[in-house]
């Protein structure tokens, strides 16, 4: 109940215009203050008129006025500068550590809003708590806030981006190199992947790109994957491990320690084709911001910067043991290249505009999401199960953003649909 009386304040929702205090004074509030996320009064810098007098200060929220005594605010210094004290139940006065009175007002919150309030922060019983309000939201609510949502971690992309071009000394294909590693992880190993390229800079491999094995044997060395020696391995395996030992004693190489996600996943989404994958594309010259440029916008441009083919040993084989049935020169399938082109090229392309400032190429970034197909995952599945119509990346990416940043997070009372779902209910008081 206090969480939806706090968002209640917050928001200003059914705060009557005759508001008096329990002792029958006129209260107006002017400014409800910035919610504080930390101890201390719930409201920081309130501004409220009581009866003649205005007053600044912070303000407190209860269920029972006596919690203010029951949580020893009385005796506490910190919330003598609470101007009221709102609450659902009016059963004791309450004063400050000195003994005056603080004002006090009464909330009316129905059970049915606290129900609704607690399922949208405590949701882990559903897997999407708001599922029918959703359902018989107008389209036009639902697809603003996607579209912000879109945007937003569009943003967020590229602001990452543009932090690894910062700390990469403003070197862009650097930066690139550490994107399109963290993409090859497919959201299970992005972490792994993203420390691999960083402990492993694009400019020392670069001194070493003519050679495939010397470039393998870095990658796969420092990722920690190159298996102890045993019978029977294949030739390539012994050479690559004899690379690695070689390099690392000549550089000071030392694995960081990368922990791999291989459990209930199948060969080929495990770690070792994709980084023979970023092998082949160091090999081959990695140049993926000037190719993206090239590109000009074309799709099939776009996706063939990732359609790599793999040679010799990862041609045909996923894993260092096992003889790879069913394993193909083709590293990755369509599905794969698009995610890339979503999670890696147009990111690339929009930090590249925003730090021009070249407002038409950032349109043009979300216009080229929406003429990709909608990823195919968990969370997608979840919210169109509620009914919730999604038909391009750019409507997908909104959605993942929205579960990441939102759902998991139990941020409900944020998110414009439990905002207005909530709102709705106390609007019925």
């Amino acid at each position: 109940m206090e969480r939806l009386m706090q968002f209640v304040w917050q928001h200003r929702l059914g705060l009557r215009r005759d508001l008096q205090t329990v002792d029958g004074r006129t209260v107006r509030v002017i400014d409800q203050g910035v919610l504080n996320g930390d101890a201390g009064p719930d409201f920081f810098n309130a501004t409220v008129e009581i009866g003649d007098e205005t007053w600044v200060g912070n303000v407190e929220i209860h269920v029972r006025a006596s919690d203010w005594f029951r949580h020893g605010h009385d005796g506490d210094p910190a919330y003598d500068s609470v101007i009221l004290h709102v609450v659902q139940f009016d059963d004791a006065p309450v004063m400050r550590k000195d003994g005056s009175v603080i004002p006090q007002v009464v909330m009316r919150c129905t059970p049915e809003a606290a129900r609704r309030c607690n399922m949208l922060v405590d949701y882990a019983a559903r897997a999407l708590p708001c599922e029918s309000a959703v359902r018989d939201m107008p389209g036009i609510y639902r697809t603003e806030w996607l579209t912000a949502l879109g945007m937003e971690r569009l943003y967020r992309k590229s602001e990452r981006i543009l932090e690894l071009v910062e700390a990469t000394g403003g070197h862009w294909e650097g930066a690139a190199y550490v994107t399109f590693a963290r993409g090859l992880g497919f959201g299970l190993n992005s972490e792994p992947f993203e420390r691999l390229a960083k402990c492993v800079p694009l400019a020392f491999l670069n001194k070493h790109h003519d050679e495939l094995l010397s470039v393998e044997a870095i990658l796969f060395g420092q990722a920690g994957l190159i298996p102890a020696p045993s019978d029977g391995e294949d030739a390539y395996v012994t050479r690559l491990r004899q690379e690695y030992a070689f390099m690392a004693h000549k550089f000071g190489l030392r694995p960081p320690g990368l922990a791999w996600k291989m459990a209930r996943t199948r060969p080929q989404n495990f770690p070792h084709r994709r980084i023979a994958v970023l092998a082949q594309m160091i090999h081959r010259g990695f140049y993926l911001t000037g190719d993206l440029a090239d590109a000009s916008f074309d799709m099939d441009a776009i996706r063939s910067l990732f359609d790599v083919a793999l040679m010799g040993f990862w041609a045909t084989h996923f894993t260092f043991e096992g003889s790879g049935g069913g394993c193909t020169p083709r590293a990755l399938s369509r599905g794969s290249v698009d995610t890339l082109m979503i999670n890696v090229a147009v990111p690339l392309l929009h930090a590249r505009f925003m730090r021009r400032g070249n407002l038409d190429g950032m349109e043009r970034c979300v216009e080229l999401l929406q003429a990709i197909s909608a990823e195919n995952n968990a969370v997608v599945r979840l919210f169109s199960g509620a009914g919730i119509e999604c038909n391009d990346a750019f409507t997908s990416q909104g959605l993942i953003e929205l579960r990441r940043e939102y759902c998991e997070k139990k941020k409900c009372i944020f998110c414009r649909w439990g905002h207005r779902m909530l709102s709705a209910e106390i609007q019925k008081e």
